[in-house]
């Protein structure tokens, strides 16, 4: 902890890394004030009760800060939009018009993000609907008006585009991604609040499993540090140049290929999707359609997420989106081409096409060991619950992945921006 709270501290000494950390901070603190702001018609004692007897309404509630439970204003998260994220990604793939527009740099960015937004919109209101039709199948919400039912879906969709906005301004005057700084922020509130349920629910008996879930914690803590810092050095010979009276290159460096190129994106991508199917299955299976109610019954009682197939479902869709997400934030082509023309080479390996080809060959390997171990961590909750028998701790390796790996990445923009301003004595 010591050198993180030392970059920390000595950011605050530099004017605009000091904004930076403050805008950050302020946005936090009202995210978590959104929060505790309850929509009105809830009864919000037997939501909590529901919460807490349903194992996948628990975990969906840590995955938004809390503010399930407390059916906040901000009730439906980050969900709404990162599941428009996932479709445009999709679609970059199958529409030629989108993909050149990726392509366009800042520019092609920014609008793929519009249109993110403006689907958002519609995909919020489409998960208040049926939010709402949930709670109101388990007698929690009253029946409300028409003008009622509108305020309520409206509040809700509105929510959503808030925290979407939040994330934005962190995103681009704060610091770190403002998505994941949000999601981290809301598994680090709800802590308090698992911790206080378990020690309510503690007895000498369950010492030795609360023991074993607190040492599998730490070791998880260390397996995610180590998978993060992991990368693979791929050596770079730079020619020797003449300019002038001068002689450039000449010396060797490496290009870094870290293990887990996507961080905790395909957690969040992937946890966004594997919790639909039980959300569906619970809404449906009260239908009058007796098909539909089977249906609903297997979909609720098999994506459980202490269910077989939710954690095999779970764990190929992290493994497919780690693939995904790496192919669409490192392309050896371009990584190739800006080798070459710096007058760099690897050795053996023709420039071009060829070092273009044996980047991809080794990012596809080292990918298989982090997707794997990102597959894994994703579904440790239910083995962990399983060995302990603690059931009130659901923060298990996704959690301390997003949070761990956000506090990394964040210390290590801090360093970076450091560094650009020459305070390298600040990081000894």
């Amino acid at each position: 902890m010591g050198p993180i709270l030392a970059t920390f501290t000595n950011a605050f000494k530099i004017p605009d890394l000091r904004r930076k950390i403050l805008i950050t901070i302020g946005v936090l603190v009202a995210f978590r004030f959104f929060a505790h702001v309850p929509t009105p018609g809830v009864n919000t004692e037997s939501l909590r009760q529901l919460f807490a007897q349903n194992q996948f309404l628990g975990l969906l509630d840590i995955f938004s800060g809390g503010t399930l439970a407390n059916f906040s204003v901000i009730a439906l998260g980050l969900n709404p939009y990162i599941n428009a994220s996932i479709i445009f990604q999709l679609l970059t793939l199958v529409f030629p018009k989108l993909e050149a527009l990726s392509k366009e740099g800042e520019y092609g960015r920014r609008q793929i993000n519009q249109y993110t937004r403006m689907l958002t919109v519609p995909l919020a209101i489409l998960q208040a609907i049926g939010m709402y039709a949930l709670l109101r199948s388990q007698n929690i919400i009253t029946v409300l008006s028409p003008v009622a039912l509108i305020s309520l879906i409206i509040t809700m969709a509105a929510g959503t585009i808030l925290l979407m906005w939040l994330g934005e301004i962190i995103t681009e005057h704060g610091l770190g991604n403002g998505i994941s700084l949000l999601i981290f922020a809301g598994i680090v509130g709800r802590i308090p609040v698992t911790f206080g349920q378990t020690l309510a629910a503690f007895n000498q008996e369950q010492l030795i499993n609360f023991l074993i879930f607190i040492v599998m914690g730490f070791l998880v803590i260390g397996a995610i540090v180590l998978v993060n810092e992991a990368t693979r050095k791929v050596t770079i010979h730079y020619a020797k140049r003449i300019r002038g009276t001068r002689m450039y290159g000449g010396q060797s460096t490496h290009l870094p290929l870290r293990l887990n190129q996507a961080g905790v994106i395909p957690i969040i991508f992937a946890v966004s999707l594997v919790l639909l199917p039980s959300l569906v299955g619970t809404f449906i299976q009260n239908t009058p359609n007796a098909l539909l109610t089977r249906f609903g019954h297997f979909l609720s009682t098999s994506f459980q997420p202490s269910g077989v197939l939710y954690n095999v479902i779970y764990f190929l869709l992290v493994v497919g989106f780690t693939y995904f997400y790496t192919a669409v934030i490192f392309n050896p082509t371009k990584i190739a081409t800006e080798i070459q023309k710096q007058g760099g080479f690897i050795p053996g390996i023709r420039p071009g096409s060829a070092t273009s080809a044996y980047l991809n060959y080794i990012l596809t390997r080292i990918t298989l060991a982090g997707a794997l171990f990102l597959g894994l961590i994703a579904i440790l909750p239910s083995v962990v619950q399983q060995v302990t028998n603690v059931q009130t701790l659901l923060l298990g390796g996704t959690g301390l992945l997003i949070v761990v790996s956000v506090v990394l990445e964040l210390v290590k923009s801090l360093e970076a921006q450091l560094l650009t301003r020459s305070y390298e004595g600040f990081l000894k």
